[in-house]
């Protein structure tokens, strides 16, 4: 006997659209950020995967973390989104729309709207639908201010 779904189950069990205007807003929330799940394991039975939007205020920065083991990349559609990363945070660059950034499992980073005026929109995606941080005792290069992020996936800003 096959493990080869019948037709008909490829009809629930195949491909999913999740349309845009449906996406979940229950989902770790941080302040100055609004994050929205479009793929996880609860929508779609997503097992090695989450991925999803997020909308960050202007001026919002993160403490300094890494996401464990897990692989990161975001997608910036709209602004200018900062990353500093390294042992001090000591390397900078910057994305704007249509840019890619991809973080590899454990780089200390730290995530920044370049922008003082102006929302930062991404879309971002996970090589695991669970949320790991682990922040660091390392002086953030810009320090933390205005709105902080703050939520399970960065605890501590």
């Amino acid at each position: 006997m096959s493990d080869t779904p019948t037709p008909a189950a490829w009809k629930h069990d195949g491909v999913r659209v999740i349309p845009g205007d449906r996406l979940d807003p229950n989902t770790a929330q941080t302040p100055g950020m609004d994050r929205k799940a479009a793929i996880n394991f609860a929508r779609v039975g997503a097992q090695k995967l989450w991925a999803g939007t997020v909308h960050i205020h202007p001026n919002a920065k993160t403490g300094a973390h890494h996401h464990g083991p897990l692989e990161s990349v975001i997608y910036v559609v709209k602004g200018r989104a900062r990353m500093r990363w390294g042992e001090a945070l000591e390397f900078v660059a910057e994305a704007g729309p249509g840019d890619f950034i991809y973080v590899p499992p454990f780089v200390p980073h730290q995530e920044i709207n370049a922008s003082a005026d102006q929302t930062l929109e991404c879309v971002l995606v996970r090589s695991d639908g669970e949320a790991v941080a682990v922040n660091l005792d390392i002086e953030p290069a810009e320090r933390p201010e205005d709105v902080r992020w703050i939520d399970p996936t960065h605890p501590q800003g």
